[in-house]
């Protein structure tokens, strides 16, 4: 009886630490990297959201397929879930000049029920976690008009 109960308590125990590893790798949206970002955005996998302010958009310009929503529009949530097709299970990636609004961003919408958010840390100009969108030499279109 005990090698079938050992038996059994490791089997358990397996499928119990799947279980966690599954539901914590799941949880978590990895970050990505400017060029993973952008084949992704024209993959289709990904809606790629530049939350930065309109004269910063005008200042480096953006991503061409970035979709521009202003994070400090009152109504930034709701223009997002519209640009997501109200689906909150949308994968979507936020950049902005360095990373930090972007990775502040994911944190609330993980915690509003968004749950395939991911950030892009070196945003447009780059930070500690690299040199960024500009400097790595990809694409940006100007926005006069923003």
């Amino acid at each position: 009886m005990t090698m079938l109960y050992r038996t059994i308590k490791r089997f358990v125990t397996l499928i119990a630490t799947s279980l966690v590893f599954v539901a914590c790798s799941q949880a978590a949206s990895p970050d990505f990297s400017p060029e993973e970002a952008l084949a992704k955005t024209r993959s289709g996998e990904i809606l790629l959201i530049d939350i930065r302010t309109p004269p910063e958009w005008r200042e480096t310009g953006v991503a061409p397929e970035a979709h521009r929503i202003d994070m400090t529009d009152p109504k930034f949530v709701e223009r997002l879930l519209q640009e997501m097709g109200g689906d909150k299970s949308a994968p979507i990636a936020l950049i902005c000049r360095t990373g930090n609004r972007s990775g502040y961003a994911q944190k609330q919408l993980q915690s509003m029920g968004f749950d395939n958010v991911h950030n892009i840390p070196e945003g447009m100009a780059g930070s500690r976690s690299g040199p960024g969108w500009i400097r790595r030499g990809l694409p940006v279109e100007s926005c006069s008009n923003c």
